[in-house]
């Protein structure tokens, strides 16, 4: 069952709180694999059809699992637009922060696993490389450049980041160069594991020659994430 929540937040520097939307769900009856939280990408928000179905299924496995918004996606749904440009970095990190403590004390668990699909993986990993409490990092294409400028890297911080990680990418994916995220990966602190997703783009989707479907993907990136949990619990 779910459970609808409003996490009181204020952003650095502000005066007033803003709650945030977040959703909580406790993991099936079978294995427990404590808690996860879930973060959502720059254009859309923790309720779109992806965050929904991942979510399910990260429930299936055994996660309980935490989706919560951005307070620009917050933002957007009041003035009524489907959304607005992402807000600074400080102010996603302190929304990431709460929404972690948040789930570390429903769940139980002081040392959850962040998780984000795009802008929310990157930013799971700024809080993972500044010593935030977590099990370990599961991403979802990760946004490691801007589209066409492969040059401007977003991985200085690899280095600092102790926790296991699993990135699991596309071949097409127009944020990522896979020979480069390969390079940046020898230079991570922690141990990491990257699976790729033949002709996916970076929204998961496949070219018709790959014959899988949209169950045959989410099938394919939650064995994964299955796989790597079971190896690092």
């Amino acid at each position: 069952m779910q459970t609808r929540l409003e996490l009181p937040f204020r952003a650095p520097g502000a005066e007033d709180f803003a709650p945030l939307s977040a959703l909580y769900e406790e993991g099936g009856a079978g294995a427990r694999r404590g808690g996860l939280l879930l973060a959502h990408g720059a254009g859309y928000g923790m309720e779109s059809p992806f965050m929904g179905r991942l979510a399910a299924g990260l429930v299936e496995l055994g996660f309980d699992v935490l989706r919560f918004n951005y307070p620009y996606r917050e933002r957007a749904l009041r003035a009524g637009k489907r959304m607005l440009p992402p807000d600074p970095r400080a102010v996603l990190e302190a929304a990431h922060a709460l929404a972690l403590s948040e789930l570390a004390a429903r769940s139980g668990d002081p040392r959850p696993w962040l998780a984000g699909k795009s802008l929310g993986a990157r930013i799971s990993t700024l809080l993972a490389a500044k010593d935030h409490p977590c099990r370990g990092l599961v991403l979802f294409g990760y946004p490691l450049h801007p589209a066409g400028q492969p040059e401007k890297e977003r991985s200085e911080h690899f280095p600092a980041i102790a926790q296991p990680a699993l990135f699991l990418q596309g071949t097409r994916d127009e944020l990522c160069d896979v020979e480069r995220l390969k390079t940046a990966l020898g230079r991570f602190g922690g141990p990491v594991a990257l699976e790729l997703l033949e002709t996916a783009d970076h929204s998961f989707k496949t070219l018709k020659k790959s014959k899988m479907s949209e169950d045959d993907v989410f099938a394919w990136l939650l064995e994964r994430v299955d796989r790597f949990a079971t190896s690092h619990p």
